[in-house]
């Protein structure tokens, strides 16, 4: 994610860039912000086993099963493709397939499972996150996933697990130091994938009541600000998601920027007060990493 930045002349150069981030670093660790990952993190690790861009997964899924052009790359519409023509249950066997390799925790998953943090939002299908958890000793979290209705006979947005993975209520879940939530789902521990846009449709349809937002993650945005890290806000839905999840939060909001925003990103990150950081995403971490 490289390219000139057109908003350039008015952020901060790339050095202030990263002392901000060295201090929102102590924020988060003091809880007062909340880190919002997007796929691009785990470009900055090791290298991924798995796509990390919907575009890349959309791919991944023509190769299973052939879409057509005006399809092609488009992640949402080839899952519904999928579910449509080959069942549900081939769309998550595809989607578990892509995922099955575990994806090794980068630096910022490593630093993050040594905070205390409240709240983190992940917005990837792998469990990266989880495993550093796992692999730091921390047995005080839990996940917070989305879920399709698809496949559920009840009324229900999200599924709870455990740090063993075991499902729990949300009771349980409330309890725990630190929530990771999942809007989108993960491949682990239960393979939830939201990815079709039949699974979006009651989703975009409530989310503005914040129906389908877990009231764990309400309670613990409250007063805080987020960091989006990883992110691309090029697509509507992504940018709805986002919205949803920081209502009634508060604080300010950055986003590290890597890349050159497209038109509607810009309105964006205007319309909701999030401060870009222009910053190399591998510079970003590091600067975060060291606080």
């Amino acid at each position: 994610m490289t390219g000139a930045l057109r908003l350039a002349d008015t952020l901060d150069p790339p050095a202030e860039a990263q002392r901000r981030l060295r201090q929102i670093a102590v924020e988060i660790g003091n809880g007062r912000i909340i880190p919002y990952l997007g796929p691009g993190v785990l470009e900055s690790g090791p290298a991924p086993s798995v796509p990390t861009t919907p575009i890349a997964l959309a791919m991944a899924l023509h190769e299973r099963a052939p879409v057509g052009a005006k399809l092609r790359g488009n992640m949402w519409g080839t899952a519904q493709f999928i579910e449509q023509r080959r069942h549900r249950k081939t769309l998550v066997a595809f989607l578990a397939d892509i995922f099955k390799v575990p994806v090794d925790p980068g630096p910022l998953h490593a630093w993050l499972a040594g905070q205390c943090i409240p709240l983190i939002v992940d917005t990837w299908y792998d469990a990266a996150l989880s495993r550093a958890f796992a692999s730091a000793g921390r047995s005080d979290f839990a996940e917070v996933q989305g879920v399709t209705r698809a496949l559920e006979t009840r009324d229900v947005w999200t599924k709870c697990y455990a740090a063993d993975g075991r499902e729990i209520t949300p009771d349980e879940a409330a309890d725990v130091g630190t929530i990771i939530y999942k809007p989108h789902g993960s491949v682990s521990p239960a393979s939830n994938f939201l990815v079709a846009d039949s699974d979006y449709v009651e989703v975009l349809t409530e989310i503005d009541i914040q129906s389908p937002i877990p009231d764990v993650v309400k309670e613990r945005r409250a007063g805080r600000g987020f960091l989006f890290v990883g992110c691309r806000f090029d697509d509507q839905m992504l940018r709805t998601y986002a919205r949803q999840i920081m209502k009634r939060s508060g604080g300010a909001s950055y986003a590290v920027m890597d890349f050159e925003p497209t038109r509607m990103e810009e309105r964006f990150f205007a319309e909701l007060g999030i401060e870009p950081l222009v910053c190399a995403l591998p510079e970003a971490i590091a600067a975060l990493t060291s606080a």
